[in-house]
């Protein structure tokens, strides 16, 4: 029997060890583990360049490198100042209700931009925000990552699994709204109850700055209004493009990094200047992770677990429903849910063959499990390890554990409503 499975999963054990328990900066690790992979052969060498499913996810990384560019010209106009005051007035400073504010923004958001960008929108308003008002703005951005991974469900585009369950499974933006929405939506509600016991120690109500807040006109805050104005009709057409995916056949990266170089060439801004707000440390530390998922695919450890799964399961179907959305959820915490997804779709779709009827449920199953599995850990989806990179560099370090023990609870909650709902929808 090789060994090679194990030294690949002792070698990403011990890589998230350290990122779990912030021993180590994550980056150094990632790169540390994903050189062991390749140096040990245990990932698959230069494939790891140009795998679509077995590799590094191009499509995310650029995806990532077009919004940061794309945001940083936005950031120049002056508007998230203007959003920030905006939000603060309307919410007269209460901490619940702006917390309910800038997740309902962003869980409506999340479907048609895709919950990457509207995190990566959000999350520098709720930064300006909190600090105009002297709080704490990390239990805010932690709850917005969450509902942007809970919205994000609803359709084709608004997570990155869900186009490559689509695109594997011949699914429709349409047919997503009509099976995925109903339960985002309840799960989105009950979040929303939940959140004002999860986060009741951080609610801070300071008078003070509520008055000055007050006091100020968010329309002062606009410094260039003609550079807002272009900006606004690229980013409208980049939510078109990313909403047409299934029209244009234009991938998300690509409408992203063309939006980008028109948005660099309309507002003759500084690149050097707009190339430094980018969080390269966050792009390298995705594609160490690719590198690393690549090897466990590679050495066929993910393989391995599917092939079990396929064998103990047989024609049970709500036995299978149950064991991909619970499984989903529980591997998709630990692994980045993008991988996760490209490497156990094809495991899924033999599945499904067996009985494309009957079968028809796992797909649903499995987005479910995936898309809300990625609340489990600050790892789990793109958007996580978006925010805590945008926390970090605004000087509010959010910790592995300090989101993760609120991700666990939304993620325990999510998958049990996901499971009823699977179960009364497709079985009763």
């Amino acid at each position: 029997m090789s060994v090679r499975p194990f030294v690949a999963l002792v070698i990403f054990g011990l890589a998230f060890f350290y990122i779990a328990t912030e021993k180590a900066d994550k980056v150094k690790v990632v790169l540390i583990g994903a050189a062991a992979m390749l140096v040990l052969g245990l990932a698959p060498g230069t494939e790891v360049f140009f795998s679509e499913h077995a590799g590094i996810d191009w499509n995310v990384i650029f995806l990532l490198l077009g919004m940061m560019i794309v945001i940083g010209i936005v950031k120049q106009t002056g508007v998230f100042d203007y959003l920030g005051i905006w939000a603060a007035k309307r919410s007269r400073g209460r901490p619940y209700r702006l917390m309910v504010l800038l997740m309902l923004i962003t869980a409506v958001a999340s479907p048609f931009l895709d919950n990457v960008t509207t995190i990566m929108l959000v999350a520098p308003v709720t930064i300006v925000v909190c600090e105009r008002l002297r709080i704490r703005p990390q239990p805010y951005l932690i709850a917005e990552v969450l509902a942007s991974n809970i919205g994000g469900a609803a359709t084709l585009v608004g997570d990155p699994p869900n186009i490559i369950i689509g695109s594997r499974a011949g699914l429709t933006f349409n047919d997503f709204l009509v099976h995925m929405t109903p339960i985002v939506v309840v799960v989105f509600v009950l979040f929303v109850v939940l959140s004002r016991f999860l986060f009741r120690k951080d609610f801070r109500f300071n008078p003070e700055q509520v008055a000055a807040v007050l006091a100020l006109q968010e329309r002062r805050a606009i410094r260039d209004p003609w550079l807002l104005a272009k900006c606004l009709i690229v980013l409208g057409l980049m939510v078109a493009g990313f909403s047409l995916h299934s029209v244009l056949h234009l991938e998300p990266s690509l409408v992203a990094l063309i939006g980008a170089g028109v948005m660099v060439l309309v507002s003759k801004v500084d690149v050097g200047d707009v190339l430094r707000e980018v969080e390269w440390a966050t792009l390298v530390f995705f594609v160490g992770l690719f590198v690393m998922v690549s090897g466990l695919t590679h050495t066929g450890v993910i393989e391995a677990i599917g092939d079990w799964a396929v064998a103990a399961i047989g024609d049970r179907y709500l036995l299978a429903a149950t064991a991909l959305l619970f499984g989903s959820g529980v591997l998709g915490a630990f692994f980045d849910n993008i991988p996760y997804v490209a490497t156990m779709t094809p495991v899924v779709e033999g599945v499904v063959e067996q009985e494309p009827q009957a079968g028809k449920s796992l797909w649903w199953a499995f987005a479910l499990g995936a898309d809300f599995g990625g609340n489990g850990t600050a790892v789990a989806a793109s958007a996580n390890v978006v925010a805590l990179g945008i926390a970090s560099r605004s000087g509010h370090h959010i910790t592995f554990w300090q989101f993760t023990r609120y991700g666990v609870v939304v993620t325990a909650l999510s998958i049990g409503l996901a499971w009823v709902y699977v179960w009364l929808r497709y079985f009763v």
